[in-house]
C-alpha cells in the first residue's frame, strides 16, 4: 500500500525540514568521501611515483637461489605489485610478500590491462584478479621496457567506507533529532493558528441557520506582523460581520414571527364571523337564489381554509418562540392507529399499511401536537399520491430512539425540491394544492413539532419510492 505523505502543515514543514536537512547530509558526505578518496589517491600516487620503478626494474633479472641478483624490495612496502613489459607483453610479474618476492599469474584479461595502461607515470586504477583493486603507475625503462608499480586500493576504500559509515551514523543521530526538535518547535510556532482552527471549528459547529445565536470573541493576541496573526485578524473581521448579520437576522426573524402571531390572532375573529354569518345565511329557510346560495358556499369554504392557515401560522409562530410542549408519556402505536383511519376515510381509494411491533410504543411529548405531525405526514402522501397509490407506516423502536416512517409508491418528489420541502409556503404542485385547500404548511409544521421533540426527519425519493422518516428519543 503506498504510504501518504503528511497532510497537516505541521507535518509538512517537519518533513521539508527533515528532507532539506538529509540533502544537506547527503551533499556534505558525498563531498567530503570524494574528497577523502582523492587525496588517498593522490598520496598513492606520489608513494608509486617516489619508487621510481624500483621494484619492477629489478624483475628483468633472472631469480635464482641463494643468488645476489634477487629483486629488490627495499623499501618497498607489504603487497607492492610489480610488472614488467617488453613490447607490449608482460615478461615478469611479482608482488611483495612479507619482504621477499612471488612470481604472480595472471590472465590473458590481466595481461591486456596491464598492456593499456600508458606509460605516462600518472596513478591509474585497475583489477587483478587475484589481487584485486590496485593503484598503478607505469613509466619507461632503460631497455625500452614498461615498468609497473602498484599498491592496493584496500587501504583507501577501507579509510572511505569508515568514513562513510562516521558519517551515515552521525548524519543519521543528527536527522532524528531535528526531526524531533523540529516537530516540537513547529508544533509551538503553530499553536496560534490552532487557536484560529479551533475558533472556526467552533463557529462552523454552531446552528447558524436559524434562532438566536451567541457568537464566540475574538482572537486574542493576534500579531499583524505574522502571517498567523493576520489569518486571525481576518477572522476576527469576518466574525465581526458575520455576527452582525446573524443579529440583524434575528431582529427580522422576531418581527417577521410577531407579526405572524399578531395577525392570526388578529385574523381569526374576522375569519370567525364571516364563516359564522355564511352558516347563518345558508340556514335562512326562505327562498335564496341559486347564485347567492353558490356565493355563500365558496365564502364558507374559503373562511374554512383561511381557519386552517391562521391555526397553522398561529402555531408556527409558538414553536418558533419556543413555547414549552407537554411532556407526557404518549402512546405513539394509538397515534398512528386514529391517523390511519382518518387517512382511510379522507382516502378509501388508497392502500393502507400498517407494519406496528406487537407491543405498544411510547414516548415521552405533546400527544396533541404529535398526533397533527402524523396526520400531515399521510395527509401529504394521500395528496400527492394517485388513487390506488400504497402508502406504508411502519415503526420500530430500540433503546433509544423510536423510528417511524411513511413510505408511498407515488410519483415522488421533484429532486429540486426535496432540499426545501420542509419550508413554508413550498408546494410540489400550486394549482392540485390550492384545489385540495393545501396551505403549503403541513411539512414546515410537522418538521417543527418533530424538532421541538428533539428529534430529526428527513426524506428520500425517486419516482414511484418516497419515504418520510422520523425519529424521536423516548
Amino acid at each position: 500500500m503506498r504510504r501518504m505523505p503528511p497532510r497537516t502543515l505541521r507535518g509538512q514543514l517537519t518533513a521539508g525540514l527533515v528532507i532539506l536537512l538529509a540533502l544537506a547530509c547527503t551533499a556534505v558526505g558525498v563531498t567530503t568521501a570524494l574528497a577523502l578518496r582523492g587525496f588517498l589517491l593522490g598520496r598513492l600516487d606520489e608513494q608509486l611515483t617516489a619508487s621510481g620503478g624500483r621494484f619492477s626494474a629489478s624483475l628483468e633479472h633472472e631469480v635464482e637461489p641463494d643468488a645476489d641478483n634477487r629483486p629488490d624490495t627495499r623499501g618497498q612496502a607489504d603487497s607492492t605489485f610489480g610488472a614488467r613489459l617488453l613490447n607490449g607483453t608482460v615478461t615478469q610479474a611479482a608482488v611483495v610478500d612479507d619482504t621477499a618476492d612471488r612470481s604472480l599469474p595472471l590472465t590473458a584479461e590481466d595481461r591486456r590491462s596491464l598492456a593499456d595502461i600508458p606509460s605516462d607515470g600518472h596513478g591509474r586504477s585497475i583489477h587483478l584478479s587475484a589481487l584485486g583493486a590496485y593503484r598503478v603507475v607505469a613509466v619507461r625503462g632503460d631497455d625500452q621496457d614498461v615498468l609497473i608499480t602498484g599498491l592496493p586500493l584496500h587501504p583507501v576504500e577501507a579509510t572511505v567506507h569508515r568514513l562513510e559509515a562516521v558519517e551515515a551514523a552521525l548524519f543519521g543521530a543528527a536527522l532524528v533529532i531535528t526531526g524531533i526538535a523540529g516537530a516540537l518547535w513547529v508544533r509551538i510556532s503553530l499553536r496560534p493558528l490552532r487557536r484560529v482552527t479551533a475558533r472556526a471549528a467552533e463557529v462552523a459547529g454552531l446552528p447558524l441557520a436559524s434562532g438566536e445565536i451567541a457568537m464566540p470573541g475574538p482572537l486574542a493576541d493576534t500579531d499583524a506582523r505574522t502571517e498567523v496573526g493576520q489569518v486571525g485578524d481576518a477572522l476576527n473581521h469576518m466574525l465581526g460581520h458575520v455576527e452582525d448579520a446573524l443579529t440583524r437576522r434575528q431582529a427580522s426573524e422576531e418581527r417577521l414571527r410577531h407579526f405572524a402571531a399578531d395577525a392570526s390572532h388578529e385574523l381569526r375573529t374576522p375569519v370567525a364571523n364571516i364563516r359564522g354569518h355564511a352558516e347563518l345565511a345558508l340556514r335562512h329557510h326562505g327562498p335564496v337564489p341559486g347564485e347567492v346560495r353558490h356565493a355563500l358556499v365558496r365564502i364558507d369554504g374559503e373562511s374554512q381554509r383561511m381557519t386552517r392557515l391562521v391555526d397553522d401560522l398561529l402555531l408556527l409562530a409558538r414553536l418558533d418562540a419556543g413555547r414549552p410542549l407537554e411532556h407526557q408519556p404518549v402512546d405513539l402505536t394509538l397515534l398512528i392507529l386514529n391517523a390511519t383511519d382518518g387517512a382511510r376515510a379522507a382516502g378509501p381509494a388508497h392502500r393502507w399499511l400498517l407494519d406496528l411491533p406487537e407491543e405498544p410504543v411510547t414516548v415521552t411529548g405533546d400527544a396533541h401536537r404529535l398526533q397533527q405531525a402524523i396526520g400531515n405526514l399521510l395527509a401529504n402522501a394521500r395528496t400527492h399520491t394517485p388513487p390506488g397509490s400504497e402508502v406504508t407506516i411502519r415503526l420500530t423502536s430500540d433503546e433509544t430512539y423510536v423510528s417511524l416512517s411513511v413510505s408511498d409508491n407515488g410519483p415522488g418528489i421533484p429532486e429540486g425540491l426535496q432540499q426545501e420541502v420542509f419550508g413554508r409556503f413550498v408546494r410540489a404542485d400550486h394549482a392540485r394544492s390550492r384545489s385540495t385547500g393545501s396551505t403549503g404548511l403541513g411539512l414546515a409544521i410537522v418538521h417543527a413539532v418533530i424538532t421541538a421533540h428533539g428529534g430529526t426527519i428527513t426524506v428520500t425519493s425517486s419516482p414511484g419510492h418516497t419515504t418520510f422518516h422520523l425519529e424521536l428519543p423516548h
